[in-house]
């Protein structure tokens, strides 16, 4: 984007952050304080999606941005899988095999070639991945190779799964948001509401979610530790 910012992608941004950093608070609190705290379903589960689709999205849309969206894409691959291996040690038969910085660093790469595509096509192809979701998603089989596509196995639990089906349709949708609407990397308004801290809470988006759960979860520690002194 260059020194130019776009304040409502940042504000929107800054909104995912905020979002996604209150819902892991609260699957936090469930799960190591033992607050019966329900996020997989009504308020904070959508709460949550709300903020992933969010970041999905403009994902898309700022990977126009970028002078090398796949060799971003590779470095978001690198983290997600420190995520991997370190979800391995600690749950084990839970650990994230494709989550969302997965997703997100696969779509990356993918984006090149999204976006030779016409808007019409595209438009198309992120229906039917989100129809076909459907089907896909609803089918077991025996191997875990499929998982990315959204096909899982017998047994299968993650604490983070975001496959390319349906997901990969909203990243599309971002797509088409910037060759229609951002291709100039202006602002869509004629009122401007540039915010420093908005702006760099956008800059370091990835940053702030690779160490924002080791800290929530250190202040929880911490708070228990106080209290049962």
């Amino acid at each position: 984007m260059g020194s130019r910012r776009i304040w409502e992608v940042d504000l929107l941004r800054a909104i995912a952050i905020i979002l996604m950093a209150t819902f892991h608070t609260v699957f936090d609190l469930n799960e190591f304080v033992g607050i019966d705290i329900d996020y997989l379903s009504g308020f904070w589960y959508w709460e949550g999606k709300v903020s992933a689709l969010t970041f999905i999205f403009l994902a898309g849309l700022s990977s126009g941005f970028s002078k090398n969206p796949a060799k971003r894409g590779l470095k978001v691959l690198a983290f997600a899988m420190i995520i991997t291996l370190a979800t391995y040690l600690f749950y084990r038969e839970q650990y994230i095999r494709f989550g969302i910085l997965h997703f997100l660093g696969t779509s990356m790469i993918l984006f090149p070639l999204l976006k030779k595509m016409n808007n019409i096509l595209l438009f198309i192809s992120a229906i039917v991945i989100a129809l076909g979701a459907i089907p896909i998603n609803n089918t077991l089989v025996d191997t875990g190779l499929l998982i990315p596509f959204g096909i899982m196995y017998r047994g299968f639990t993650t604490l983070d799964y975001y496959p390319l089906s349906p997901y990969l349709s909203m990243f599309i949708l971002g797509i088409l948001a910037y060759k229609i609407y951002y291709y100039k990397k202006q602002s869509l308004f004629k009122f401007s509401y540039e915010n420093d801290y908005i702006s760099m809470i956008s800059k370091n988006s990835l940053a702030i979610y690779l160490i924002h759960q080791p800290i929530i979860i250190a202040v929880i520690y911490l708070t228990k530790f106080l209290i049962n002194r």
